[in-house]
């Protein structure tokens, strides 16, 4: 039992132990006093909820009174509505629905000749209202005001009509006034009134619906209904219920309903509570609780402790053995004897350390290539005989008095022999490299003359990109020596540079002699037979290939496809970067 029991994770261990002993205190705490505060918070607020309904009774026996005051001011003006003046008829009609906007939308008169008056006269003769003659009808057979059930009017939407007859001095019917309800006005008021997690539905006399929420989520509603829309079996539930208290399922569980009984309009107030409301902001819980937390206090200490001792240990005799490591290069592993998250936790640290220790040699051995590589640059920036030569045609050209030729070609080399001595950096922009390309050019132009030809094309977006020194023209002059240099034909050679998603790519083609098939791998893994005494620099293909390779991965470098006797193509593929740093020469502009 006790080896079992150490077998277990130390994470099971301290759930265990916190687990049992805090859900026994809060178990015991929380049977005691839960049931006696839902209890008593549900019984305040459903009094609350029922003064509420009291208040909003009131509320619409107000509505229904404001109503009738309307149609009696409608009857006290007997000379008006015996008027033949229609306009003054539907001006007074607009002044009285002005007015009273918050409680009605529309007013009519209905004469006994028929003739029928709005305040909304034009809208009346265009739409009409089915239901004033029903209302007219209804109105006949009552002295009193009545009220309709809820119905859609062309002008007023959906809304309730209070009617009420028309009589002279005499006692003689002159017709019927009625006034539709501003039901939207009501429902804005009445949720106004109910709060949060609380919504209410009103029903008229003969179980029809008058109003209710329709933007709570705490009622069903019919499928595909952009706001809330209640089935019609749920009204008739509703209409069904007994007045007082019950509980009902909704769609966001379960809620408590209260139903009163009709007021003067004839409707029943239908309030509905969300039941979670009943539990919310328990301050009751207080005093119990916080005698729970003494308790529990006292016994977290103590539980605290106890896991310290059995965590802390053996994670705090880890740190001393990995504060032990100095040299990352002779790195000795930490016995493993436990089973848990702390023996996996040393597996995973010796093997991280034996991975650090491979990485730090492979640097090590990279940055080591990479001097070499840097040393075989400097060593071999210039080539003697390349500065020999380029001397000698400059005197030749001047002993020809060629003036101008010979301030270009000593105007290039000092290009060529800024650019190479500079030790700024050894990446510069894409516009600095073409530029001491082209100086190179110049002098070996002059050199063989119209031996051969050079073009190129370059796009804007490639200039300002980051390259390594010296990555185009050990090509171009690899192209000059091993391919037009031994071919009898002129010599064309062309270069471009384009960016395509994320990568800067330069083509350098010739026309040259080509090389063997046999040979070609070889030219990227030893450089090739290169005419070292007339080359400018001693940096081969390999050279070249090499560096990009330890700069930027693997993937890049430098890709040869040739034909004999027709003509080479370098395919040199590096990441497209922005170069951050400084120009040091006054760079050309190479896209014009």
């Amino acid at each position: 039992m006790v080896l079992w029991i150490r077998s277990w994770s130390m994470a099971t261990k301290q759930f265990l132990l916190l687990f049992l002993v805090t859900f026994t205190l809060f178990a015991f705490l929380a049977a005691n006093n839960y049931n006696r505060a839902a209890s008593l918070f549900k019984h305040q607020i459903v009094d609350d909820a029922q003064q509420l309904i009291a208040r909003t009774n009131q509320f619409l026996d107000t509505y229904l009174d404001n109503g009738q005051n309307i149609l009696l001011l409608l009857s006290a003006n007997i000379e008006l509505l015996k008027s033949t003046d229609n306009k003054s008829v539907e001006d007074f009609l607009r002044s009285v629905a002005d007015n009273n906007s918050n409680t009605v939308k529309n007013v009519y008169i209905m004469r006994t000749d028929a003739t029928i008056f709005s305040n909304s006269q034009v809208f009346y003769e265009v739409l009409g209202n089915p239901m004033l003659p029903k209302l007219y009808e209804m109105a006949q057979v009552n002295a009193y005001s009545i009220v309709s059930q809820p119905y859609n009017s062309p002008q007023s939407g959906y809304t309730v009509a209070i009617a009420r007859p028309v009589f002279d001095k005499q006692g003689q019917r002159l017709g019927v006034a009625v006034v539709e309800l501003n039901l939207d006005k009501l429902r804005s008021k009445l949720t106004e009134l109910s709060q949060h997690e609380q919504t209410f539905v009103l029903i008229s006399d003969r179980n029809e619906l008058v109003s209710y929420d329709r933007q709570t989520e705490l009622l069903p509603s019919k499928k595909n209904a952009y706001l809330t829309e209640l089935p019609d079996d749920f009204v008739k539930h509703l209409a069904e219920l007994p007045v007082g208290s019950q509980e009902l399922d909704g769609p966001q569980g379960r809620m408590a309903v209260l139903k009163s009984g009709q007021n003067r309009l004839g409707w029943s107030l239908i309030f509905f509570i969300k039941e979670s409301y009943f539990y919310q902001n328990i301050s009751t819980l207080y005093n119990d609780y916080q005698t729970g937390a003494m308790i529990m206090l006292a016994a977290l200490l103590l539980t605290a402790y106890a896991m310290s001792r059995l965590m802390t240990h053996p994670i705090r005799m880890l740190a001393i053995r990995m504060d032990r490591v100095r040299d990352m290069e002779v790195v000795s592993s930490i016995t493993v004897r436990r089973d848990d998250e702390i023996g996996r936790l040393t597996r995973s640290y010796n093997a991280m350390m034996e991975r650090i220790r491979v990485l730090l040699l492979e640097t090590k051995e990279m940055e080591a290539r990479k001097k070499e590589l840097e040393l075989k640059v400097l060593q071999s920036q210039i080539a003697p005989h390349f500065l020999y030569n380029t001397l000698a045609c400059i005197g030749s050209l001047a002993r020809q008095h060629r003036t101008d030729e010979v301030k270009e070609t000593i105007r290039a080399l000092v290009g060529v022999l800024k650019f190479s001595f500079d030790k700024t950096s050894e990446f510069v922009s894409v516009d600095e490299e073409m530029e001491g390309l082209l100086q190179y050019l110049q002098i070996q132009k002059t050199r063989y003359g119209d031996k051969f030809t050079f073009e190129y094309q370059v796009e804007t977006a490639v200039g300002t990109c980051s390259i390594l020194k010296l990555t185009l023209q050990p090509i171009v002059e690899n192209a000059i020596f091993h391919g037009i240099a031994p071919s009898r034909r002129h010599g064309a050679i062309s270069l471009r540079g384009e960016v395509r998603r994320g990568l800067l790519r330069f083509v350098i083609r010739d026309n040259g002699v080509g090389i063997e098939p046999d040979r070609l791998q070889g030219v990227i893994q030893t450089g090739g037979a290169a005419l070292q005494k007339e080359r400018f620099t001693g940096i081969g293909l390999n050279n070249v290939h090499e560096r990009l390779r330890l700069h930027f991965g693997e993937r890049y470098g430098i890709k040869i496809r040739s034909i004999k006797n027709v003509g080479t193509i370098v395919v040199i593929e590096l990441p497209a970067i922005p170069y951050a740093g400084k120009r040091t020469t006054d760079v050309i502009d190479i896209h014009a």
